[in-house]
């Protein structure tokens, strides 16, 4: 297997790479990644010196770039997590994720169809699989949780993007009969995430003794999954998914954000004893709401979990626990 895969230096990607990597030995991997402010090719240095793995910085924006690449390196199958991924970056400035999102989705997919074609590979013998989010199925209430069959209802211009990108993958399924697969997962958390994403934001702006940045109330809740698991189900679906389908992936692990927020300062309270008046909880502060912030989001695992056998392995609190001592080994 020659495997291509886009946003190789980002946070799932990264993670991604090195199980991937240690559990298929005789796998070759090429890293397509084009370095944007939240890639950091040293969380791969363990791998960077293997035989079986190389990286190219290119833009998925640039059709021909992606076309050289795709071309030289003659993959097997791809697996497409490069995307611009922060919500509040897309409130700031939308244009750079449709771009990214839509427009270098649409390149890439396109890109692998003409190469099937004109080198005589089957489709069905070429897997794409595209990596999304559950924030293109919008805001649920109290209740409920998001399936396969939700319809989408995206809030912001960060999920309509990546809506556009599920559409444009889909459409190549039934339009052209490509042997695709998509996964939308739930919040992860993890080593190696950018450091605006919330659970890094609480760690490193408590350990400088700063406001810890809460909005609203912090009501909102969410599926919290360890990027391990994560990274466990894409193996299982890219190899073993019904070509067409969707797969949800998500932990059953639903947090309200201010009680997130609270556990992790319980922890630094344990493994650095220095928060202000013995409480880092003291440094919470509520401020004005992300403008369309969805109330809820929690996924029904139940197709994964039943098709494919995978299962959510995570121990909450102790993987939160080694997430923090990572951070905090990290910002120190």
């Amino acid at each position: 297997m020659r495997l291509l895969i886009t946003g190789g230096a980002g946070f799932i990607g990264s993670n991604l790479l090195l199980h991937l990597h240690d559990k298929y030995p005789e796998y070759v991997f090429l890293n397509l990644d084009k370095l944007s402010y939240a890639s950091d090719l040293s969380f791969l240095e363990e791998i960077s010196s293997s035989n079986r793995y190389s990286f190219v910085k290119t833009d998925l924006v640039n059709r021909e770039d992606v076309r050289k690449v795709v071309r030289n390196f003659k993959p097997n199958g791809v697996i497409h997590l490069a995307a611009e991924s922060h919500v509040d970056n897309s409130i700031k400035g939308p244009e750079p994720f449709v771009l990214s999102n839509v427009v270098g989705t649409f390149n890439l997919i396109e890109e692998c169809r003409n190469f099937c074609i004109d080198e005589g590979i089957s489709f069905g013998d070429f897997r794409f699989h595209h990596v999304s989010t559950d924030e293109v199925y919008g805001s649920l209430g109290d209740e409920g949780l998001f399936s396969e069959t939700t319809p989408y209802a995206p809030n912001s211009p960060y999920s309509a993007t990546k809506a556009g990108s599920d559409f444009i993958v889909r459409s190549y399924f039934h339009t052209f009969k490509m042997n695709v697969v998509t996964t939308n997962c739930s919040n992860n958390y993890g080593p190696h995430q950018h450091d605006e994403k919330l659970i890094p934001t609480v760690i490193r702006t408590a350990l400088k003794h700063k406001p810890i940045p809460v909005y609203g109330k912090g009501e909102n809740v969410r599926d919290w999954l360890f990027v391990t698991d994560h990274c466990k189900a894409i193996d299982e679906v890219f190899h073993r998914g019904q070509a067409g389908e969707t797969y949800n992936v998500g932990g059953r692990n639903e947090w309200k954000n201010i009680d997130l927020v609270r556990e992790i300062c319980d922890i630094l309270n344990q493994q650095t004893s220095n928060g202000p008046d013995g409480d880092y909880k003291n440094l919470i502060s509520f401020v004005t709401d992300r403008p369309g912030h969805d109330l809820r989001y929690a996924i029904d695992a139940t197709k994964i979990e039943n098709e494919l056998g995978w299962k959510n392995t995570q121990d909450f609190r102790k993987d939160l626990e080694f997430t923090v001592k990572w951070y905090v080994k990290r910002y120190k």
